[in-house]
């Protein structure tokens, strides 16, 4: 007897590679598969509705037995060893809500040795047994002592001196890189939001004609360049991102802003000014470290006159991760830390600044994010011409991703507004 060709396929379908992943992970998952996968040999198995996730290559499942769970699937999506057929965002919603619903307990080292066993034969009998590939190109390779000079700049320059050019498709003419300030509602163009959220700083830290104001992280100048323009500041930026000050000191030039505005290339730990009358730093925080906290708001503290004010704009969050999650913390920012917001808060008290008030922005950074998101989106040959297929998916993954954490309310971003005690009393804080 003969098979026919949808003979075969129907066996094949049933016999191979996706029906056999299907099998060893009905215990991982306490259920059947929420996608239909494909598998390199042509099989599928799932519900036939379903999205549609497919491993290209022996390889992905490789890196994901080597590190089962989020970083193990970056590695795969980013390289192009698997592949989500649709909406990305409505995968990784997909993969929270059958996690939720199904109460999976947490994959701890325990809980994979016991279906190692299986996962092996599986490996075995599929060609996936190897040694671990090589990390993607894009993965982050830091080294030396956490927190030391040397590898924060390493850890800042993995992302921060990624291309200039890509950041500046990315972003916005203002080249802002933290959450904007939708002021009149989600509708807003993002550079009007960026805009309006540089203004709002420079009005809580009261700038006037003249004043000294440091902006501690200054990334691409943004809010360097606005307070001297709009505010008419003397600004002093530190960035430890040599593409950075690059960019800047072009702008600078190109504006004329030579008397009014300076940017070093230098560690926070190294400010030692005479204090300024006023202070900034935007998403800066969460790049120094636990440990290294209490300095951080410290130099914040000693570089503003008694009287003056600092704003701090940070992210924050809760749970297991701090650093935001395997994915972050190895291809987006190593070694950065960020904890709930009352927590930074003790850091700033204990310093001895004195906090005026909390503004809490997370709705407005899901909106900034769905800008940057479509931006890449609308415009992803340009995007992979600027830093490759894999950088670009890089991006894809983080900026789905970052925008579903704040949404959900995994996250969140809010200016801190203190002061330093001393000076004239207070009567009506700025931009109150």
């Amino acid at each position: 007897m003969t098979l026919t060709d949808d003979a075969r396929t129907t066996e094949a379908t049933r016999t191979g590679v996706a029906a056999r992943i299907q099998q060893a992970l009905q215990p991982l998952l306490a259920g059947p598969l929420p996608v239909r996968l494909r598998a390199w040999d042509g099989s599928e198995a799932g519900p036939e509705d379903g999205m549609v996730v497919e491993l290209r290559s022996p390889r992905a499942l490789t890196r994901l037995l080597w590190h089962p769970g989020e970083l193990g699937a970056a590695q795969a999506y980013v390289t192009g060893e698997l592949e989500v057929h649709g909406d990305i965002g409505a995968a990784l919603d997909l993969v929270r809500e059958t996690v939720g619903a199904r109460d999976l307990p947490r994959l701890t080292p325990a809980r994979v040795a016991r279906l190692l066993p299986d996962l092996v034969r599986l490996a075995r009998d599929t060609g996936a047994l190897a040694l671990p590939p090589a990390p993607p190109a894009t993965q982050a390779v830091v080294k030396g002592r956490l927190h030391s000079l040397a590898r924060d700049r390493a850890s800042i320059s993995h992302h921060y001196d990624l291309s200039n050019d890509f950041y500046a498709f990315l972003l916005d003419p203002h080249m802002a890189y933290s959450c904007a300030f939708y002021a009149d509602g989600p509708q807003m163009a993002l550079e009007d939001a960026q805009a309006a959220k540089l203004d709002l700083v420079c009005r809580k830290v009261g700038l006037r004609e003249g004043m000294r104001f440091l902006d501690v992280g200054c990334g691409w100048g943004s809010l360097s360049l606005y307070a001297a323009e709009h505010f008419g500041a003397r600004v002093t930026g530190v960035t430890i991102a040599a593409e950075q000050k690059a960019f800047i000191d072009a702008r600078i030039r190109e504006r004329g802003l030579e008397d009014r505005v300076e940017i070093r290339l230098q560690d926070y730990r190294e400010v030692r000014d005479e204090p300024f009358d006023a202070v900034a730093s935007l998403e800066m925080g969460e790049h120094v470290g636990e440990k290294n906290y209490d300095a951080y708001a410290a130099m914040l503290h000693r570089s503003v006159r008694p009287g003056g004010y600092v704003l701090v704009q940070q992210m924050s969050r809760r749970g297991v991760h701090p650093g935001g999650g395997p994915f972050i913390e190895q291809f987006i920012a190593p070694d950065m830390t960020m904890r709930p917001v009352g927590e930074t808060l003790g850091f700033l008290q204990g310093a001895g600044l004195e906090v005026r008030g909390v503004h809490a922005m997370r709705e407005h950074y899901v909106w900034t994010v769905d800008a940057w998101h479509r931006t890449l989106e609308e415009q992803w040959d340009r995007a992979v011409e600027l830093i490759g297929e894999e950088g670009a998916r890089v991006w894809r993954l983080y900026l789905v991703g970052g925008a579903q954490a704040f949404r959900d309310n995994r996250m969140g971003v809010d200016q801190l507004l203190l002061r330093r005690p001393g000076g004239e009393p207070v009567v009506t804080d700025p931009a109150r």
